[in-house]
């Protein structure tokens, strides 16, 4: 089955309540599998054509140290010259878009399940998602977290161990738990 035909998968995408399906786990466990081989891989090149061949769409240049995880892959979107340093993990139940010439220092979680608050509903395993979208020029510093329906815009650096409960428009350093903005960042001319 095309993953795009199962409607758990749709529901799971248009951020609605959904619960896995078969063809999911199945994907999910699949992946799991790959990644766990490729990440072994000590080669950098063909470490990193493997991954890029489990994603949506990978630009030029990609660039990911091992340990690089994620969900799906399907739903993860990266643009040119993009780079992940050591242990980066992406939770693509919802979409992830990755701009231009993006940098990720070590231990980076960009997480989109929003699990419900209600015990009552997380019991059933159901979740929701929401999207992560990351502009072009875009540095994410060493252990920081970016949680579910965060977009940040192009030429945005995020301090390590921040933790980016919400978006942020372009040109900005943000830093902290919850981050906020520290200063404009505004390009050099």
């Amino acid at each position: 089955m095309d993953i795009e035909q199962d409607p758990a998968y749709q529901q799971m995408i248009n951020g609605e309540l959904y619960l896995e399906s078969k063809p999911l786990s199945d994907l999910r466990n699949d992946v799991r599998t790959k990644l766990m081989q490729y990440n072994l891989i000590a080669d950098s090149e063909e470490r990193n054509e493997k991954l890029k061949i489990l994603m949506k769409s990978v630009g030029d240049r990609f660039f990911a140290e091992p340990t690089f995880y994620f969900s799906y892959g399907v739903n993860i979107t990266i643009g040119n010259h993009f780079y992940a340093n050591h242990d980066v993990t992406l939770c693509d139940e919802g979409k992830i878009t990755i701009g231009n010439d993006v940098k990720f220092g070590p231990k980076v979680g960009l997480y989109t399940p929003k699990h419900p608050m209600d015990p009552a509903v997380r019991r059933t395993e159901a979740e929701r998602v929401a999207p992560i979208t990351i502009g072009n020029d875009v540095w994410v510093g060493g252990g920081a977290s970016i949680l579910p329906g965060v977009t940040l815009g192009n030429n945005v650096i995020v301090g390590a161990g921040s933790v980016v409960t919400h978006s942020f428009p372009d040109n900005v350093i943000v830093v902290g738990n919850p981050a906020r903005i520290l200063r404009k960042n505004e390009p050099q001319k």
